[in-house]
Formats: structure tokens, sequence, C-alpha cells
């Protein structure tokens, strides 16, 4: 059995189903219980879905681990970036919490793009120092 990068007893292929399926979690409880027709409320969810298919791609074809692994990252670098959309409209000068709901999705989205890159960095970095060929 290879060696494989583990953050919190958690694999990265496990990190990423998680983070994926919790982003699509999120955008179906606010559009549920704000009863948004908005397709923007179902942002995160846009971002989750790509998240967990490249976690189970790594699961399906362990070979192009490293593939699926970058892209699943970009994904996270672009749910950080969307989360900060909630910087603009502070910096307009407008009631960021005039949608409380659209706020806490772009807070939601910054604090959990760059936890997730972050870990996905620290895996990267484990990877170049363990090469497995």
């Amino acid at each position: 059995m290879e060696q494989q990068f583990v953050f919190m007893k958690l694999t990265m292929a496990r990190w990423t189903i998680i983070y994926g399926v919790s982003l699509i979690g999120w955008a179906a409880s606010v559009s549920i219980v704000t009863g948004s027709e908005s397709i923007t409320s179902w942002i995160p969810a846009m971002l989750g879905v790509p998240i967990l298919l490249m976690g189970l791609m790594y699961l399906i074809r362990p070979a192009q681990r490293k593939i699926w692994m970058h892209i699943a990252a970009l994904f996270g670098v672009i749910a950080f970036l969307g989360g900060l959309d909630l910087f603009r409209g502070l910096a307009a000068g407008r009631d960021v919490f005039a949608s409380p709901a659209a706020s806490a999705s772009k807070l939601m989205l910054l604090v959990s793009g760059v936890w997730f890159v972050a870990i996905c960095l620290r895996s990267f970095i484990w990877a170049r120092k363990n090469p497995q060929e």
C-alpha cells in the first residue's frame, strides 16, 4: 500500500469529497431555507460538484491523482476568490448584510476556500517530499 498525505486522519480524496458535498449541502440549505429562486444561491453547489467529482475520480483512477487534485485545488481557489466578493460590497460602502444569506455564503466560500487550498498546498508539498515512483 502506498503512502498518502493525511490531515486530521483523512486522506485528501476524502477531504475533497467532504468539501464538495459540504458546498452542495450549503447551497441547497440556503436556497431552501430562504426560498431563493436566484441561480446565484446555487454558486457554492456549482463549485462543489466539480470538487466532489475530482475526489471521486481520485478514488476511481488513483493513477491520475495528481491531475484530479490539481483541478480540485483550482476550484478551491475559485471558491476563495468568489468569497472575496464580500469585500467589494464593503469597499463600495454598501450594507453587505442587507442580504444575510448571500453574505454568509460569501464568507463561507472565503473561509472554506482558503482552508481547502491550504490543505491542498500541504498535500502537494508532502507529495514532493515523498515521491511514490
